[in-house]
């Protein structure tokens, strides 16, 4: 496998526009959905995915125009979000009346299990590539993250538009002469007992499970940033004593951790080998991966995943600081063993 077939360039993501069952609700009508790396939580089977191997955890991305809502619902894995462009508002609540927070780029949110969700694009961005709109990048954990769960009012939505979800979560579009096929049944809607297993979280309480971009502890005494120039930032996961990382606020067990890391233009971690999968999201700047002595360049909204075992070494390649997000798989990755 090339190093440019492990890479999904941003300019090259390929959407899903009818993903989900409140593709045509109102206000929903004009999102996009993208599945980067593993099957995700897509309930139309034409949702492309770009790299299938398992990593332990998905990686996803939503685009959405301002005022595009992303309806309530709830994942079986934890789901966390990297705000990378645009403004979104977090809300929380079967109905959408528990709370709501508002995001900006770089800032990070990780939504337990067991919380009623949505997420509404507020502020598009004010030019370049994602002009109008916001992206979002996902993370899910789990190799099979599981189906979504609804909020009620969302089947209801559904059935207005020709949408119906079957009980193996996938979806009849009546619109265009699809029915039930035989054997299948329409999935049941989220009943009263389903939404009391969840949480009420209310806009204070979300302040809990979100860290802004102003407020990461960027550290320079881990094994990553003892290099000049760079800085590391745990988000995402407990601490891990072997990389002299901290527990980061957002530490509770995920399956998977999430650091970013900000390199200073010229900087440079060098050649070193790592034994999880490791995917690194661009942020900001641009950087040249080297993999076994093959070179890669990568720009903004661009993902990169790693081979295990393989030896790599990282570049700031621009004029103007980097920041990458990375989520590697396992509760506590081992050291790097530089070579």
């Amino acid at each position: 496998m090339t190093l440019e077939n492990r890479a999904v360039r941003y300019q090259d993501l390929i959407p899903c526009t009818n993903a989900f069952i409140d593709t045509r609700s109102p206000g929903s009508d004009k999102k996009e959905n993208f599945t980067v790396i593993g099957p995700g939580v897509a309930e139309n089977p034409d949702q492309h995915v770009h790299i299938s191997i398992p990593h332990g955890f998905n990686i996803g991305g939503a685009r959405q125009p301002a005022n595009c809502l992303n309806s309530q619902h709830s994942h079986l894995t934890e789901e966390v979000f990297v705000v990378h462009s645009g403004e979104w508002d977090f809300i929380s609540g079967v109905n959408a009346d528990d709370g709501r927070i508002n995001l900006k780029p770089g800032d990070i949110i990780s939504i337990p299990t067991d919380v009623f969700r949505g997420f509404e694009c507020t502020k598009g961005e004010a030019q370049g590539v994602d002009q109008g709109k916001g992206y979002l990048h996902a993370v899910l954990g789990g190799d099979d993250p599981g189906r979504v769960l609804w909020a009620p009012s969302v089947f209801e939505m559904a059935k207005d538009y020709g949408l119906v979800l079957l009980d193996d979560g996938s979806l009849v579009d009546t619109t265009q002469g699809e029915t039930l096929p035989e054997g299948k049944s329409a999935m049941p809607v989220t009943s009263p007992e389903q939404i009391a297993e969840h949480r009420v979280v209310s806009s204070k309480a979300l302040e809990s499970i979100i860290i802004r971009s102003d407020d990461f502890s960027w550290q320079q005494d881990t094994l990553l940033s003892e290099f000049p120039g760079v800085e590391e930032a745990s988000l995402v996961g407990g601490a891990c004593p072997a990389e002299k990382v901290q527990a980061a606020k957002l530490g509770w067990q995920h399956g998977f951790v999430v650091r970013a890391l900000r390199f200073a233009p010229g900087a440079t971690i060098e050649r070193h080998v790592r034994l999880e999968e490791e995917v690194i999201f661009i942020h900001q700047g641009r950087l040249n991966i080297t993999v076994d002595g093959e070179t890669i360049e990568l720009s903004q909204g661009d993902n990169f995943t790693t081979p295990i075992g393989s030896v790599r070494r990282f570049e700031n390649s621009g004029s103007i600081a980097a920041i990458y997000y990375v989520t590697r798989g396992g509760n506590e990755p081992k050291a790097p063993d530089f070579v």
